[in-house]
């Protein structure tokens, strides 16, 4: 169950922390697709888990819910509701599935076969390609080996997945709902994962190393009137360049992305809506960068979730998790050279006939 799951990861993120259960005074967590009713509800986890929080959040914004809760966990505490929150996020998809991913025009969608993220992600990807003239399969070829080659370093990332790709290996995988092939898919998985927030005095007395959130936007429900006619055009468009100007940078000061990445169509999306390519020009920036975690512009550095696995909605925590652990030089084999600051991006939900529901970005820096 998520909740066992969550256990786990609790005691390991205090004891890295160097604190105790009584030290927390928060709690935010995120929905679990593999819990039915009210099981996973912030008051139930908390009583599983031996916490006692005086400030509680569950945040249902799908996989950018992680991300939401750490942004949602500093306003609380600018607030002085609490202190010390934990942002834990845990699912075991693998073992029972409680969501319902075509949104809730269901007597629209079931006739025509409208089944889920990979028929939603390939309309995105035909609609970019009728834009644009092609999909750029050879860039999003290159982006799957190089998540790939971070998987294999990663000693968190799903066994089953750790093993060596290469971009003919991409190109010749199972087409599931053309264009997307199998291995632009995430593989689910079981899992969960977590990070404390707390002030800045805090965290120096504590003595561990620890990252500031200096940006966060989020936007649900883009274009509600459904006034623009291209659907592949997202949320990212409004949040990544604010989030970015908010941190008074510009899309060359990022050093490190870990975008959500569900299908990597959605990072080519979102590199060209936060403003690293021009659009229709992602898949030229995919190209005429080293990507990997060795790189000028490392992207998705553990694998991402396509190449470690999604444990359900608490898939949003692993590009975050992965950030922190850079930012803090905690990446081991894949530890990126230079890692001053990270982006982060969510996607939460799928929308009939449109593009995804919240989008949501956080830029990090290193203390």
């Amino acid at each position: 169950m998520a909740i066992s799951l969550a256990g786990e990861v609790l005691t390991e993120v205090l004891a890295n922390a160097g604190l105790t259960k009584s030290d927390v005074d928060g709690l935010a967590v995120t929905h679990a697709l593999s819990e039915a009713g009210n099981v996973f509800w912030t008051n139930i986890v908390a009583e599983a888990l031996g916490l006692a929080p005086r400030w509680a959040q569950l945040t249902d914004i799908g996989g950018a819910s992680a991300m939401g809760n750490v942004a949602r966990a500093a306003a609380a505490i600018h607030a002085g509701q609490c202190e010390t929150i934990v942002c834990l996020a845990a699912d075991a998809a693998s073992t029972e599935e409680n969501s319902r991913q075509t949104g809730f025009r269901t007597e629209f969608g079931d006739p025509l076969g409208y089944s889920g993220p990979p028929m939603v992600f390939g309309l995105l990807s035909s609609a970019y390609a009728h834009r644009y003239g092609r999909l750029p399969e050879d860039a999003l070829a290159k982006l799957a080996v190089a998540q790939r080659e971070g998987a294999i370093a990663n000693p968190n990332a799903c066994d089953s997945l750790r093993t060596p790709l290469t971009e003919d290996g991409y190109l010749k995988s199972r087409m599931i709902a053309d264009p997307i092939r199998m291995l632009d898919c995430v593989m689910r998985c079981d899992g969960a994962n977590a990070v404390i927030v707390t002030t800045t005095a805090r965290a120096k007395q504590l003595g561990r190393p620890y990252v500031h959130p200096i940006a966060y936007r989020e936007l649900t429900n883009f274009d509600p009137m459904q006034s623009i006619d291209d659907i592949s055009l997202t949320g990212f468009s409004d949040v990544g360049p604010a989030a970015l100007a908010d941190a008074g940078m510009s899309p060359r000061d990022v050093q490190m992305f870990q975008p959500y990445d569900d299908f990597l169509i959605a990072v080519l999306l979102q590199l060209e809506q936060i403003g690293f390519a021009a659009p229709g020009c992602g898949g030229e920036f995919l190209r005429s960068h080293d990507i990997s975690f060795r790189g000028d512009f490392p992207i998705n550095t553990g694998g991402g979730q396509i190449s470690a696995g999604q444990p359900g909605l608490a898939g949003g925590g692993v590009n975050l998790v992965e950030a922190v652990r850079q930012l803090t030089a905690g990446g081991g084999q894949r530890q990126v050279a230079r890692a001053r600051n990270a982006m982060v991006t969510g996607i939460g939900s799928m929308q009939y006939a449109r593009n995804w529901g919240t989008s949501a970005v956080l830029i990090l820096e290193a203390a």
